[in-house]
């Protein structure tokens, strides 16, 4: 199920309204996301429904050939992951301040998650190669 979300950075400076929010959270723990976030990227799937306001504080970041990374230039706030062939965007699972009427289902790239955490939910959980594999099968 998906639902229109709207949300704006810590400053305000950025409002992002989603018209497709997934109702799922899934967890990134590869080390390009856990470098730019401290830990596991916590995300919602927006699908390419997000239309923003404030376009101007956004910079963004070309990180891979397929991806890239959304932040406030005025706060800092990171806004998406945006998967380029689907412009597809990942908002953080917080942005949109519905936290409790979320569920944390699925994890990706366990095969780079260090050690020293780990969730208890119980979740689908994949390999970055499974996961390249599905976007592979999606584009055939």
């Amino acid at each position: 199920m998906s639902k229109e979300v709207q949300g704006k950075c810590l400053c305000g400076a950025v409002k992002v309204k989603a018209q497709k929010a997934d109702d799922n959270v899934g967890a990134c723990h590869c080390s390009m996301c856990r470098k730019w976030t401290g830990g596991p990227l916590l995300v919602v799937d927006c699908q390419s429904s997000v239309k923003f306001t404030g376009e101007e504080h956004i910079t963004s970041y070309k990180s891979s050939d397929w991806a890239e990374r959304g932040f406030c230039s005025k706060c800092g706030t990171h806004l998406f992951y945006r998967l380029l062939p689907k412009n597809q965007y990942m908002v953080p699972a917080g942005f949109f301040g519905n936290e409790n009427e979320l569920k944390f289902d699925h994890q990706i790239f366990m095969d780079e998650k260090p050690d020293y955490y780990s969730f208890a939910n119980d979740t689908l959980n994949m390999t970055g190669a499974e996961v390249f594999a599905m976007f592979e099968d999606e584009n055939q």
